[in-house]
């Protein structure tokens, strides 16, 4: 009886998933369809592009030659150089120097008390900019010379007030593929983009790589210094904009935003280990609970289905069976082919890994330690922000 009753609650629970999305996804627009083609004679808003980097030699010459590259007539670019020990800011200075004033650079020296580096460098670009609307985006970050265009056209059309670009992730790896999949079937679990841009309900976004936000909601909100020392500083930027009542949009744009965000699975290791720990809060027991969950409902489904007898393997066939299905949805907006649903239960494994490495870092060390700065744990917890 409880193989049936684990089974059936397992199969419901991936069921509702799936109808979800299958609903709710065709509802995102990808805006790199014709449809969204911006019409000649728009009048574009003023665009501020904020870029934060520290240590980023290796990608940031890339990153802002793509932004120079990008068709918007008055665009301004900010890039910041957050304390590089590195060729960061000497590579900004070069390309600034050649890029007739479309692009500034601004040099952080020393990081003042009770803030992240890189809020910290997002909210000094956003205080020198003079944009209407301001994109925040990361060093490594490519940009197709018509994505800007094509996501203020939206916004516009849309009447946003915070829009969020999902962006391409250049994958090369297998490991890569297997955990930046499941990274982003577990991500739509939580926070269902289909669902953002209804006011009634609490999903929100927020993206590194594209937060587009309207200056005034930016302002509204009590810009990036409410966050001084939010670690998961783009989700919690858009909380705070959809619990403002702002208009929350979030979009595709097949290739034109393209990051590569980690190299092998190693890379999305190290990349998760400073965000997990901080998505449960910074609290220990969080974390266990989330690493329990975590395992119940992504595990079960493939042990029930082979440790079960009889018609108590139905409910957890369900629910494997759903997983697939949201691969294969997943495969149509992203260059993950759905077979990789079969690598679900050990990604699994290196998630719940990730969680409980986040957690056991953050304690060990008394916070956590991000390119060479270290945030302290009771700090982090203080700044953290309500919900």
């Amino acid at each position: 009886m409880l193989a049936l009753a684990a089974g059936a609650a397992l199969g419901a629970i991936w069921m509702h998933r799936l109808v979800d999305a299958a609903r709710g996804m065709p509802r995102v627009p990808d805006i790199a369809a014709p449809a969204w083609e911006p019409p000649a004679g728009t009048d574009w808003p003023r665009l501020s592009v904020i870029v934060p980097a520290r240590n980023e030699a290796e990608h940031i010459e890339a990153a802002l030659r793509s932004l120079l590259g990008v068709d918007y007539p008055g665009l301004e670019i900010i890039a910041v150089d957050d304390r590089s020990s590195d060729a960061t800011g000497e590579i900004m200075e070069r390309l600034a120097g050649a890029s007739g004033g479309r692009l500034r650079v601004l040099r952080v020296r020393e990081l003042p008390e009770r803030w992240l580096g890189k809020v910290h460098a997002m909210w000094l670009g956003a205080r020198q900019a003079s944009g209407e609307w301001l994109l925040f985006t990361d060093a490594d970050v490519i940009f197709r010379q018509d994505s800007l265009q094509r996501a203020l056209h939206y916004a516009g059309a849309s009447g946003a007030d915070h829009l969020v670009v999902f962006p391409t992730v250049d994958m090369r790896t297998p490991g890569e593929r297997m955990m930046i999949a499941f990274f982003q079937l577990l991500f739509s679990f939580g926070h269902r983009p289909w669902k953002t841009a209804d006011p009634k309900a609490k999903d929100h976004m927020g993206v590194g790589a594209f937060n587009l936000v309207r200056r005034e909601a930016y302002e509204a909100v009590g810009t990036y210094e409410a966050l001084r020392m939010e670690v998961l500083d783009d989700m919690r930027l858009g909380k705070l904009i959809k619990d403002k009542g702002r208009a929350q949009r979030n979009v595709f744009g097949r290739d034109l935003v393209v990051v590569r965000w980690a190299r092998g699975a190693r890379g999305v290791v190290h990349n998760l280990t400073k965000n997990m720990f901080a998505l449960m809060r910074f609290r220990w027991e969080l974390a266990v609970a989330g690493a329990v969950l975590l395992a119940l409902l992504n595990l079960g489904p493939w042990a029930g289905l082979a440790l079960a007898h009889g018609w108590a393997r139905a409910g957890f066939a369900v629910a494997v069976a759903a997983i697939l299905g949201l691969y294969a949805g997943m495969a149509t907006r992203s260059r993950v082919p759905f077979y990789y649903f079969l690598t679900h239960p050990v990604a699994t494994v290196i998630f719940d890994y990730i969680v409980l490495r986040s957690m056991a870092h953050a304690l060990l060390h008394g916070g956590v330690v991000w390119r060479g700065t270290k945030y302290r744990l009771e700090e982090l917890r203080g700044g953290l922000t309500p919900g």
